[in-house]
């Protein structure tokens, strides 16, 4: 789509490459792609860079997916006759269709996704619903596979929906060299949560986004809120004031679940100790941080780490009044 994220493009693209041969030949063996377009003439991506398609539009059936790569949202809505033909045509042939970071909004506007999830950008998932309200966004995940449709977030989400398509066809070591090579740990499963918003996305009062954003920028240091408070040119009082109006909370309270909530985030998805987790959130006492964190949602952090609790169905430790 013109404005396509070249990440996207690119990481996917990537993934398949690096499965389809030995070492690091790019021999396209096992994995074989091509770029379509209506048209053979140059797609320009969200930053700048122009890329030429190797083929028009031709019968979907010789393919095992059609990928449709987004990005900037200007360029998913117009869809082309010829277009939306393409990808009605290849629906009806029951070919597969992968909607990379805001293909999922072409797939929607071709009507495409009805009765699917669609796996959305937490960042555009408010225009989806306006856009498309009929259907079910899911931004909590890195990518929703539902039957024939496969969606994603965009970014590096790219490569892990990648790498489960190559271990369904080509096997778990395929996946797992293409994965090494990316420098990425190892493949994360759909259900992986997508990173947060900033919370400072919250509030409307520029202050209190500006007082967020210092204490996101700050996690495993946090700064004294006398200091966020003269950053953002108020008084103590009047911070402690502001933030209990526009977050239903102090902003001493925000920062220590601001900080818990990543920590969850950490255990639940990195190997790191406890004890080191503790202290990238700010935590210098262990034993402090274990206490807050069971308070805050209800079980400890080992339990969390041994996966005996459903960490899906938390609470947002942010959604809370301060106790």
């Amino acid at each position: 789509m013109p404005g396509f994220t070249m990440v996207a493009f690119s990481g996917f693209v990537d993934a398949l490459r690096l499965a389809a041969d030995e070492g690091d030949r790019s021999r396209p063996l096992h994995c074989r792609w091509s770029v379509l377009a209506e048209e053979l003439r140059p797609v320009s991506a969200s930053n700048g860079i122009e890329l030429m398609p190797t083929e028009r539009f031709r019968n979907p059936s010789g393919f095992d997916y059609l990928v449709v790569v987004g990005g900037l949202l200007p360029g998913t809505r117009r869809l082309s006759p010829a277009l939306q033909d393409f990808l009605r045509l290849a629906a009806a042939r029951a070919v597969p269709l992968v909607g990379l970071c805001t293909g999922s909004f072409v797939l929607a506007r071709a009507g495409l996704m009805r009765g699917r999830r669609v796996c959305v950008s937490w960042f555009h998932h408010q225009d989806f619903l306006r856009e498309f309200p009929g259907l079910r966004a899911e931004s909590h995940e890195m990518f929703v596979v539902d039957r024939d449709r496969l969606t994603c977030a965009g970014g590096t989400s790219v490569v892990h929906l990648a790498a489960w398509l190559i271990e369904r066809h080509c096997g778990r070591a395929a996946a797992s060299k293409a994965l090494r090579i990316l420098l990425e740990e190892g493949a994360l499963p759909a259900r992986t949560p997508q990173p947060q918003p900033s919370f400072a996305e919250r509030t409307d009062d520029p202050r209190v986004r500006q007082a967020i954003w210092l204490m996101e920028q700050n996690l495993a240091s946090p700064m004294p809120l006398q200091e966020v408070a003269q950053s953002v040119s108020m008084s103590l009082r009047h911070l402690e004031r502001c933030f209990r109006q526009a977050i239903g909370m102090g902003p001493h309270e925000f920062s220590v679940r601001l900080r818990l909530r990543h920590a969850h985030w950490m255990t639940q998805h990195t190997r790191l100790p406890l004890s080191q987790i503790a202290l990238e959130c700010g935590f210098g006492d262990s034993a402090g941080f274990s206490r807050r964190f069971r308070e805050v949602f209800g079980y400890p952090a080992s339990a969390l780490r041994r996966g005996k609790v459903d960490a899906l169905a938390m609470s947002d430790p942010l959604a809370l009044p301060a106790t």
